[in-house]
């Protein structure tokens, strides 16, 4: 959606230091997978609804939080710092990064329709969808994090 926005990006003089804005990102992902795991502990171990839908707010939150911090630092930064390791740590970050975002790109419908089925208490396809959509969440959160801490030294 970025890729084809008619915003160019911001060009004018920023007075604070952007590259705050991707440690805020990692910490939001931190928070997501935190509470996703909590989440799943609420409703597997506590079997315990009320609990479950209030982690999967705090996730939906965090994740809304990171969506904005993300979008923010991509408009105001004319360049984003591109990925400097050599060796065999390059393609193992490529591929975590491909998979991340591929993923990212997919779990946001499927979370969408998880949250939607268990609010609305169809308990059926909630938990057909969400045997996909936890997974898939859990680890894009966590890869966020890792591509997080990659890039760390180029920021």
């Amino acid at each position: 959606m970025l890729f084809f926005s008619p915003l160019v990006g911001y060009s004018g003089k920023i007075n604070f230091d952007l590259y705050l804005f991707p440690r805020f990102n990692a910490i939001f992902n931190s928070f997501t997978f935190i509470f996703l795991c909590m989440a799943l502990w609420a409703i597997i171990k506590k079997k315990n609804i009320k609990l479950h839908k209030g982690f999967i707010l705090a996730a939906w939150s965090s994740t809304m939080l990171f969506l904005f911090s993300y979008l923010t630092f991509h408009f105001l930064q004319s360049e984003s710092p591109t990925f400097g390791g050599e060796g065999f740590i390059r393609p193992i970050y490529f591929t975590i990064l491909i998979s991340h975002s591929i993923l990212a790109a997919l779990v946001v419908p499927l979370a969408m329709f998880a949250t939607w089925w268990g609010w609305s208490l169809q308990t059926l396809k909630h938990k057909k969808i969400v045997r996909w959509t936890m997974p898939i969440w859990l680890y894009v959160s966590i890869t966020g994090v890792i591509v997080y801490l990659f890039m760390a030294p180029y920021y």
